[in-house]
């Protein structure tokens, strides 16, 4: 019988319904250039990365996940940027609605008060990662726009004791 890992590696993000991860996994396939689509299963759109953490803060953050219940958020992505550093292709918001600022907000809190340092703060850029070792995209615009009803907040672990793995969803609300 294998050990309990001593650490996850988890993240609070927005996770897609079915319909929406497959707009977005075709959005990821189409883009032009260099570089692989994120799988299907690992699209979302990060509120706070806790990185790797004691179990037992996981264990916090699954515990506690409904109270980030909140009413669906519209999101429209309509614009695709690009991270240089990862050089990672992605698809967000050109104006976040104030709600998504909030909710992120309150998952940082909550993560505080599980005992997680998230570090020094950092301004919230919501995206949906779509490519990897990717080039940046020929344009900024998403037509037509994809339209998300986001209302499931999940727990995510993508690795234990500081090994990257696959993705697992702890808790949703």
């Amino acid at each position: 019988m294998a050990a309990s890992p001593a650490a996850q590696r988890v993240f609070l993000a927005l996770w897609p319904d079915d319909p929406t991860r497959a707009t977005l996994a075709r959005l990821g396939q189409e883009l032009d250039g260099p570089g692989r689509p994120v799988p299907r299963d690992h699209l979302h759109l990060t509120l706070a990365f806790a990185g790797t953490i004691p179990v037992g803060q996981a264990d916090c953050l699954a515990g506690r996940i409904t109270e980030l219940a909140c009413a669906p958020i519209d999101l429209t992505l309509d614009h695709l940027g690009h991270f240089t550093g990862p050089r990672i292709t992605w698809a967000g918001p050109a104006e976040p609605p104030a709600a998504l600022a909030n909710l992120a907000e309150q998952a940082h809190a909550l993560c505080n008060d599980c005992g997680i340092d998230l570090g020094p703060p950092r301004p919230f850029r919501p995206h949906v990662s779509l490519r990897r070792h990717a080039a940046p995209p020929d344009t900024e615009r998403i037509e037509p726009p994809l339209r998300w009803q986001a209302d499931t907040i999940a727990l995510i672990e993508s690795g234990k004791d500081g090994h990257p793995g696959p993705y697992r969803i702890l808790a949703r609300t």
